[in-house]
């Protein structure tokens, strides 16, 4: 392809870009298609000549577009918030046209300087003291990955340089809420703690880590002759948004001797709001702690910021430095490579900064504060009408809630099966998209606002759907 097809091919996909986000509002929110049905409009064999690209925007159009769920949907209420913003799909189409490969400082010093710069600039907005420092990563699990790893050589004083957890005769253990996220108990199984060492510790009404067990379970397994090693605060759960008593468990940590990673994947987006920075009182005593920007800001995936207070730590687990790696200049700068599982890097940063010189911290700001008054907004309708109930506290911008019809209100059982039933009525309408979980025991529907396009009109909308949906099944 020369620049000059490139260029036409270009502003052609540039323009279905603008014409696809001005008409997703029309579009069903979860793709119909079936399994099989996109795999069965392509061709099986590869093509043999090339210069096949002149018709590509039709065929994204016709092969590809029936087949997304579309994350950035103002109906799009499932799972978490993933935004896009078309500053952050300009951004990545200028880091793909530079092809950077952002391994080291010398590779591309712009890259390694403006991912230091903008991790500062973050740090600012979420309020952190400057004892924190940032890197890039691609999710929080591989955040949550390298938290565990560093805890596990803290606990074993460096025993990767020698003979790893082989040689260890003192097993080491992990703690976190009942509620965490699954990637906490799969980073503990990647990490070679094992899934027998991973405690999973009961939630209170408000489904927070309760103290008191957190407590008995680390006495239990120091009476037992293992060693504790690591506490991971959920400052914002999956299925609920629950927030785990950060300040107590750093004050438990502190006393025991424990890595404390807090992971704050979605919930930590909102401490740009000086207000919800109370939900992590206690923050400054963690030892690492993960935020996604590509969730609910809008840097678009993938972007995960990974904050530690230990550098130096940091770099004596990840680094490895090869003689084809090293180049002069390393004592003064900052190679990333070494602050991660990756050698290879993208440039990521610039999504960031695309994003906050296109929208500024107080644009942030203000969707985020219309997102938790439109999820309070919910939260009262929910409690204010017969026939619906609320499973958990709205702290930030889920909702979780069921219908109980009242010739179901005796039947557990039969209150799953009819909030399954009217969670996949709609989602199947292609409307609006919800997910439903089992929250101890009981089956409830999520209801995540966060997307960027999401006003208060389309909240109204859903409330409305929900209600009518229910009603109308046997």
């Amino acid at each position: 392809m020369t620049p000059e097809e490139f260029r036409r091919l270009g502003h052609e996909l540039v323009d279905w870009i603008a014409d696809y986000r001005e008409r997703i509002d029309e579009l069903p929110v979860m793709s119909p298609l079936g399994p099989g049905e996109v795999k069965a409009r392509l061709p099986a064999t590869p093509p043999e000549e090339g210069g096949s690209l002149d018709a590509i925007a039709r065929d994204v159009e016709e092969l590809i577009r029936p087949g997304i769920t579309h994350w950035n949907h103002p109906r799009f209420f499932a799972y978490f918030p993933s935004n896009t913003s078309l500053a952050a799909v300009l951004a990545d189409l200028v880091a793909s046209g530079f092809g950077a490969q952002a391994m080291s400082w010398q590779t591309s010093p712009a890259a390694a300087e403006l991912e230091e710069v903008v991790m500062d600039w973050l740090r600012q907005m979420l309020g952190l003291p400057a004892t924190f420092t940032g890197v890039i990563h691609d999710t929080a699990s591989v955040a949550t990955l390298c938290a565990l790893l560093e805890a596990r050589e803290r606990a074993t004083r460096y025993s990767q340089e020698e003979g790893g957890l082989q040689e260890s005769p003192v097993p080491l253990t992990i703690y976190a809420s009942a509620e965490a996220h699954s990637s906490v108990e799969k980073a503990a199984r990647l990490a070679g703690f094992g899934q027998d060492h991973v405690r999973a510790i009961p939630t209170d009404d408000a489904h927070a880590l309760r103290l008191d067990l957190l407590a008995e379970a680390i006495q239990r397994d120091r009476d037992a002759g293992r060693r504790p090693a690591a506490l991971v605060a959920s400052i914002g759960t999956t299925a609920t948004t629950a927030i785990d008593p950060l300040a107590g468990m750093a004050e438990i940590a502190g006393r025991q001797d424990l890595w404390l990673h807090v992971d704050a994947a979605l919930a930590g987006c909102a401490m740009i709001l000086p207000e919800c920075r109370p939900l992590w009182r206690g923050i400054e005593r963690a030892d690492s702690l993960v935020v996604n920007p590509h969730k609910w800001l809008g840097v678009g995936f993938d972007l995960s910021a990974y904050f530690v207070r230990d550098v130096p730590h940091l770099l004596r687990v990840m680094s490895t430095s090869p003689s084809y790696l090293r180049t002069a200049e390393d004592p003064a700068v900052r190679n990333y490579r070494d602050w991660g599982i990756q050698l290879g890097r993208r440039f990521r940063a610039l999504k960031l900064w695309f994003l906050l010189r296109d929208q500024g911290v107080r644009g942030l700001q203000a969707r985020l504060r219309r997102d938790l008054a439109n999820a309070r907004w919910l939260q009262e309708e929910v409690d204010a009408t017969p026939g619906w109930e609320r499973l958990a506290p709205v702290p930030l911008q889920t909702v979780c809630l069921r219908h109980v019809p009242a010739r179901l209100a005796q039947d557990e059982k039969a209150i799953d099966q009819h909030n399954l039933a009217l969670a996949e009525r709609i989602n199947r309408g292609g409307r609006a998209y919800l997910t439903s979980a089992l929250l101890k025991g009981r089956r409830m529907i999520r209801v995540s606002i966060g997307s960027e396009l999401t006003e208060r009109a389309h909240v109204e909308a859903l409330w409305q759907l929900l209600r009518d949906t229910a009603a109308a099944l046997p």
